[in-house]
């Protein structure tokens, strides 16, 4: 696929110097500094944007920000954070306000527990919960009249929009494209490069986990209120611990085979979709890219630069991913 222009600029993507690390570009991803950046960029889309509330079947009500364009739309874009992120992390605002100014409706979906949803469902989120997303997302699609709409998902949320799109055809949802950023394939192996990588990473997924699991104590005490998961200091340990307790598994190694899309799992995947990954994410390892099946629905691109979720291509905190979304999503609409 070398030499194709579309392909060529993603897998050959060289930062500046001083962004050539995975490290960095990780840290800069999520960094308040590119949060100043995005904000900027982000005001018409946040201005446009309305909370909506979605079913997700039995009950269950996930919630999101809708903004539709005022005049002629290019179609409906859904966009879905990744684990412990929400509608208003950075590659979220970056992404939607690209969309947006391109001329999509752009609608970004919390998951269970993510963002202020703590209160709307009494179970804990786990990342195994799909079919709460493929319903709402249908409640979406009926909702708006939505066809060939376009979905985008980072780390987390790249793996929930690949099994979405595994799913697509049972639920009678019409996906035109999928693109995928720095996708969760194997969750066992993603836990082990957090454990065995500089201890940064697993610290953070800690403490923002902690703050999720208070908040969804304070909504439901009645339920929560005697648990002592925050004693849990290791993320294995507490993963363990929610997902026997709460999940209905029986260790922590069934949950991770429960979401993972490893192995075959992505050869019968009908609907066009895009990966981009980096080989220097040290969260994500890359060897699970290169397991892939052929497939192809499927185009895989491997950039040597880009850290997790971000592939920042400047100092003006601009991405190369944001890119990508925008240029596959507008060839649905040319096609």
């Amino acid at each position: 696929m070398r030499g194709c222009p579309m392909v060529e600029r993603y897998v050959a993507f060289k930062p500046p110097l001083s962004l050539r690390s995975g490290h960095i570009q990780s840290l800069l991803g999520s960094s308040g500094l590119r949060r100043k950046a995005v904000v900027k960029r982000a005001g018409a889309l946040q201005s446009a944007s309305e909370v909506w509330t979605l079913d997700g079947g039995d009950g269950i009500r996930l919630q999101g920000l809708y903004a539709p364009q005022k005049s002629d739309s290019k179609g409906l874009a859904v966009l879905l954070h990744g684990w412990e992120g929400n509608v208003n992390s950075n590659y979220m605002l970056g992404t939607g306000a690209r969309l947006f100014a391109e001329g999509f409706d752009v609608f970004r979906l919390n998951f269970r527990d993510h963002g202020d949803t703590h209160h709307l469902n009494q179970e804990i989120f786990h990342s195994c919960r799909l079919d709460e997303v493929v319903h709402a997302l249908a409640d979406l699609q009926r909702r708006l009249s939505a066809g060939q709409w376009r979905l985008a998902g980072y780390s987390l949320g790249g793996n929930f929009s690949m099994r979405v799109g595994l799913n697509a055809a049972e639920a009678g949802l019409d996906i035109g494209r999928i693109v995928a950023i720095c996708p969760v394939i194997n969750p066992a192996n993603a836990m082990h490069a957090m454990e065995q990588g500089i201890r940064f990473y697993e610290r953070y997924f800690e403490r923002k986990w902690s703050r999720s699991l208070n908040m969804k104590k304070k909504a439901f005490p009645e339920l929560y209120g005697g648990e002592d998961w925050h004693h849990i200091r290791s993320l294995r340990e507490r993963t363990h611990y929610l997902a026997t307790r709460h999940a209905g598994f029986e260790s922590a190694d069934e949950y991770f085979e429960g979401y993972s899309i490893a192995d075959d799992r992505l050869a019968v995947l009908r609907v066009p979709a895009t990966v981009l990954t980096a080989a220097d994410d040290p969260i994500v390892p890359v060897r699970d890219f290169h397991e892939l099946p052929d497939n192809p629905a499927l185009e895989l691109l491997i950039s040597d630069y880009g850290g997790h979720c971000s592939f920042l291509k400047n100092w003006k905190f601009e991405s190369l991913a944001e890119d990508l979304v925008a240029e596959r999503f507008n060839a649905v609409t040319i096609a």
